[in-house]
This record gives C-alpha cells, sequence and structure tokens, in this order.
C-alpha cells in the first residue's frame, strides 16, 4: 500500500526550528519527486520546497528566504524538511507529496502530484 506520513510538527516560538519528516512506505522515495506544501487557515495550499528524484535538484518558495533545507535519507526512504528561524506566517498544515520523477511540470503545481500525506501541524507563536 502507498502512504506517506509526515510528522515533526508542533509548537514553537518565533525564531525556533522544528524539523519535519515525511517516510514513504510501497514505493521508493529516490524514484520520485518530493514537495512539502502548507496550508494555513483561509489561503489556498502553497509550495515550500521540492527535491527532485534521482538528481537531488531543490527549490524552495520566494518566502523561505534560506530558512528551510530540504534533504533526503534513502536508506530511511525520507525526506526531511529543517525549519529555522521559524516566523509567526509559517504557521500552517504542512504536507508532503509525491509524484513520479518528471520535467517540464512546475515543481509548485499541486495537481501533479500522485501521492499526499495526511499533513502535521506547525504552530508559531510570537
Amino acid at each position: 500500500q502507498v502512504q506517506l506520513v509526515e510528522s515533526g510538527g508542533g509548537s514553537v516560538q518565533a525564531g525556533g526550528s522544528l524539523r519535519l519528516s515525511c517516510a514513504a512506505s510501497g514505493f521508493n522515495l529516490d524514484e520520485y519527486d518530493i514537495s512539502w506544501f502548507r496550508q494555513a487557515p483561509g489561503k489556498e495550499r502553497e509550495g515550500v520546497s521540492f527535491i527532485r528524484g534521482n538528481t537531488d535538484r531543490k527549490y524552495y518558495g520566494h518566502f523561505v528566504k534560506g530558512r528551510f533545507a530540504i534533504s533526503r535519507d534513502n536508506a530511511k526512504n525520507t525526506v526531511v524538511l529543517q525549519m529555522n528561524s521559524l516566523e509567526v506566517e509559517d504557521t500552517a498544515v504542512y504536507y508532503c507529496a509525491a509524484r513520479i520523477s518528471t520535467y517540464g511540470s512546475a515543481w509548485y503545481l499541486r495537481d501533479t502530484y500522485t501521492y499526499w500525506g495526511q499533513g502535521t501541524q506547525v504552530t508559531v507563536s510570537s
């Protein structure tokens, strides 16, 4: 059974850090493009970060500004999003998503992803 499970969310104060994990079962993550999206109340789901299958090329949303880092742990079949210098505006539910590695489709297009996790809540307080 194909499944993505996020973990690592929680509540932190502004300036703090969180490490989100996206664990896959039923397929090998290293062959897939993996993205993190987030959705705040009343807002659309937006792309946070992306790591391409096989090449590990990475992209980040404009609002990240060097604060986050995405990485892949093939031994654990997991993708990690390290988030530092968190801001109140980062408060949202964070989702990981997977698609067969492909070129020609922008990484932040939600409809291009086949598999989604259930989401993990990140709350940043001032």
